[in-house]
């Protein structure tokens, strides 16, 4: 069975930084896609970064574009968000969700519906 395990959420203060990590267990081979997802109070949730694991550049929303940058340790089967200039905005509860198989890079987007797999959140609080 694919459990996904997030952790590094903390409260920090706007220009601050933090790393999330999502570590995947019940699955090692790196044909498949990651990725992180948000979900703010009283908001849809929303796709914030997506890698395939097998090469391609990551996918960021154009909202973290610059900021955010998603990685993999293929050794310890996980993969990091790390957030920098963090604003207010960015407080949420971010999500590591998995597309198990994946064959190429093409179905590694941000959209939910691509995704089986998913991790159960960890709070982010970005205060001013």
């Amino acid at each position: 069975e694919v459990q996904l395990v997030e952790s590094g959420g903390a409260s920090v203060q706007a220009g601050g930084s933090l790393t999330l990590s999502c570590a995947t267990s019940g699955y090692t081979n790196s044909n498949r896609c990651m990725a992180w997802f948000r979900q703010a109070p009283g908001k849809e949730r929303e796709g914030v970064a997506a890698i395939f694991l097998r090469g391609n550049s990551p996918t960021y929303a154009d909202s973290v574009k610059g900021r955010f940058t998603v990685s993999q340790d293929n050794a310890k089967n996980t993969i990091s968000l790390q957030m920098n200039s963090l604003k207010p905005e960015d407080t949420a509860v971010y999500y590591c969700a998995a597309r198990i198989p994946a064959y190429n890079g093409l179905s590694c987007t941000t959209l939910q519906t691509a995704y089986y797999f998913w991790g159960q959140g960890t709070q982010v609080t970005v205060s001013s």
